[in-house]
């Protein structure tokens, strides 16, 4: 009997990796966006929009309605009609276009050289405007159909009737119209808003004059020459930052009153439904308090007092704009992690109060002065606020209410003291689109078990229609094991989740050689509900090459709540190495894990982790890649670096103990740093620097770089990159 049950159990065993044996092996081009594969392995994808409340599937060839309760599917129009009333090939596919105006049936289309406005029905262009050579930040308003842009460092604007009217006259390399400013932190991305019909114009200026000229060089001239990245490092001299409102019809700019330092962070611009004010959440550069002020569009004047004032001993961040009530011009929705979590707070901007400071759960202190009421109470974060039901008076909106690795979808009554409800599937990471009047949703998502699926979610009640369940495009691929656990953080009570990938073909029996994947930082996650649990496709591959993959989220990473990120302030890299190193003990128990043959892999904040690592634990780590690293906090810009650990004056210990330069001495395994060339981010200094400390120690890094690469590399540089990661893993850790 025994010797039977041996030959059954090689026989199945035999099976099994003839089974795995005709599954298809994985490539770079597979795994990586820059790959000329990687599209044709991703879950069946399906392009919407919302016109209006009426739901529209994109494809290439044609734009087609959804079938929805009292709207039936047809065909709007085609990629060949739409060029067959322009006169020419300008639309190559109709998931580039946009349905700007509900009910209307007008086509968006954007080329270099014009905007066109195309009539479906009565087949003609309805309107049109010529780009002018040379524009950037294009910013276009339905509305009025005015066009905001920028050429070099100038404001433009060219109305409806094609009037081209430049607003600033001064720009140049150190005074800055229209662009994001504050190194596009705070959730600044843009530098020109309209309000909200299209008449008035807010923009930034940014006097970057009294900062620091970072030389970088070129070499694609015939003699390499050098330009200037103005680069305010920590401590040092800043940007002056202002507020602009231009008026279409006055055909006149007024700048907003701003009397404090001109450091100070001007953010979240917010326009008023009727465009009279325009409100402005501001920081001042030590970033511990915000104020929400309201200017009047006219004059500029503000508000004398503060209608809100949040401080906290660490640092307050202001991330998202106002968000006015469609049926209530007077309330709108805040953000605000006061009590510790990302919630959503109704405010009455017409109710004032007398406001006095009061201390706030999330370890800081809050002053309203206007009536300020919590709309989603609970342990979790708001991830972002979709919209709202205009019908049944609700904010609709993404959170991790039901696990701290999810992103369901919630809404919540307004002034109606109820509790959030769930309306997406209890799973996964989902995006949605929310229709004009707020009704419904398109839902696309996927989960550990659920490649991608995409619904149509009514608000009111929950219904769901599914558009899609894609197929698993891997299914002929030997897909290695992806597990999710928890182990506890350094501080012996805080759960922290982490990604295990095992081998392809896995083998218990034998010890493998295991590379932990780092970032953690601020403003980042690593592990989440998503397909795989949010796996990366380098370590899908790294796995198919042999190895076991370890990926943990620290505290200091994002969505855990205030406190859980702000462990590490003034310190960084000290609380999350201590995490990590959690990690290593929990892999040194598994018996398929050789403790002799970790290393470590991680890019920007991971490439700072991972140098911090290789020369902190010298003797745990044997080989590290670190791309793009920070090396000196001092070195890093203002705005995040200051944020953090404050400025190198205030904090001196603080960055004396985060520099990685006096730790060069203690290197011992491999290292690799690998940098762009022009990294605007991370400036070459810090890798440089670190090289220069490691010869002077006698230690011996390796270096490679991307001439012209900045912070990260794309396209096919991608590719070479990731061969490059690979290649010395197997040099030295296999």
């Amino acid at each position: 009997m025994r010797k039977l049950h041996i030959l059954l159990t090689a026989i199945a065993a035999a099976t099994t990796m003839m089974a795995q044996e005709t599954k298809k092996s994985f490539t770079l081009d597979d795994l990586l966006s820059g790959g000329s594969t990687y599209w044709q392995l991703q879950p069946q994808y399906m392009f919407t929009t919302w016109w209006g409340d009426v739901a529209v599937e994109l494809t290439v060839d044609k734009a087609t309605t959804i079938k929805t309760p009292g709207v039936k599917t047809r065909t709007l129009f085609t990629t060949e009609s739409l060029n067959d009333i322009i006169g020419h090939k300008a639309v190559h596919a109709c998931t580039a276009v946009t349905l700007p105006y509900a009910g209307q049936p007008l086509v968006r289309v954007q080329t270099k050289q014009e905007i066109l406005l195309v009539d479906f029905e009565k087949k003609n262009v309805a309107w049109r405007m010529t780009l002018p050579e040379g524009a950037e930040e294009l910013t276009w308003s339905p509305d009025s159909r005015a066009l905001a842009f920028c050429k070099g460092s100038d404001v433009y604007v060219i109305t409806a009737d094609g009037q081209e009217r430049r607003i600033t006259a001064d720009g140049n390399d150190d005074i800055v119209y229209g662009h994001s400013v504050s190194r596009q932190e705070f959730g600044i991305m843009k530098g020109l808003f309209w309000n909200a019909d299209g008449t008035k114009l807010a923009f930034y200026k940014k006097d970057q004059s009294r900062i620091p000229s970072y030389p970088q060089v070129d070499i694609t001239k015939r003699i390499a020459a050098t330009y200037i990245d103005k680069y305010p490092m920590a401590g040092c001299e800043s940007e002056d930052v202002s507020v602009a409102i231009y008026d279409i019809a006055a055909d006149k700019t007024v700048w907003l009153d701003n009397p404090k330092p001109k450091t100070d962070y001007m953010t979240n611009l917010s326009w008023a439904p009727d465009g009279n004010t325009l409100y402005v959440f501001e920081l001042n550069r030590d970033q511990d308090l915000m104020q929400l002020f309201g200017y009047d569009a006219t004059t500029g004047r503000k508000n004398a007092t503060p209608l809100i004032e949040e401080r906290h001993p660490k640092y307050v961040e202001p991330m998202h704009t106002l968000s006015f009530l469609p049926w209530d011009n007077t309330k709108a929705v805040m953000q605000s992690q006061r009590d510790n979590w990302n919630h959503l707070y109704l405010i009455d901007l017409k109710k004032t109060t007398n406001g006095t400071w009061r201390a706030e759960s999330g370890g800081g202190e809050v002053m309203d002065n206007i009536s300020t009421t919590l709309l989603t109470p609970g342990n979790y974060e708001v991830l972002e606020l979709l919209g709202f039901n205009e019908r049944d008076h609700s904010a609709i909106f993404k959170a991790n209410a039901t696990h701290p690795l999810r992103a369901t979808l919630h809404k919540v009554k307004i002034q109606k003291n109820t509790q959030p409800v769930l309306i997406s599937a209890d799973d996964g990471v989902h995006h949605a689109t929310i229709s004009k009047s707020g009704t419904m949703v398109i839902d696309t998502y996927n989960s550990p078990t659920v490649s991608r699926r995409i619904n149509i979610i009514n608000t009111k009640n929950a219904n769901t229609t599914q558009l899609l369940d894609a197929p698993d495009p891997w299914k002929d691929y030997n897909v290695p094991e992806v597990t999710l656990g928890t182990i506890k953080a350094a501080d012996g009570t805080t759960d922290l989740y982490y990604r295990l990938i095992k081998p392809t073909d896995f083998d218990p029996s034998k010890k493998y050689p295991t590379v932990v994947y780092v970032y953690g930082g601020p403003h980042a996650h690593n592990v989440q509900a998503s397909r795989y649990w949010g796996y990366r496709g380098w370590e899908i591959y790294m796995a198919q090459q042999g190895y076991v993959i370890f990926v943990l989220d620290n505290r200091g990473s994002e969505h855990r709540g205030l406190a859980f990120e702000q462990a590490t302030f003034r310190h960084l890299g000290q609380e999350e190495m201590r995490d990590q190193m959690c990690g290593i003990e929990f892999l040194r128990q598994l018996p398929y894990v050789d403790s002799e043959r970790i290393g470590v892999h991680g890019w920007s904040f991971g490439g700072f982790m991972t140098t911090n690592l290789m020369c902190t634990y010298p003797d745990v780590f044997r080989v590290g890649v670190a791309g793009g690293p920070v090396i000196d906090w001092k070195y890093y810009e203002v705005m995040y670096g200051e944020r953090y650990m404050d400025t190198p004056e205030q904090n001196p210990e603080g960055y004396a103990a985060c520099s990685l330069l006096p730790k060069a001495a203690q290197l011992r395994g491999r290292l690799q740093i690998i940098f762009g060339y022009n990294d605007p981010t991370c400036v070459p200094q810090h890798t440089l620097s670190f090289i220069r400390a490691a010869i002077d120690a006698g230690t011996q890094p390796d270096l490679f770089l991307y001439p012209g690469g900045e912070h990260n590399m794309f396209g096919t540089d991608q590719i070479h990159l990731h061969q490059r990661i690979t290649r010395y893993f197997d040099d030295y850790l296999k």
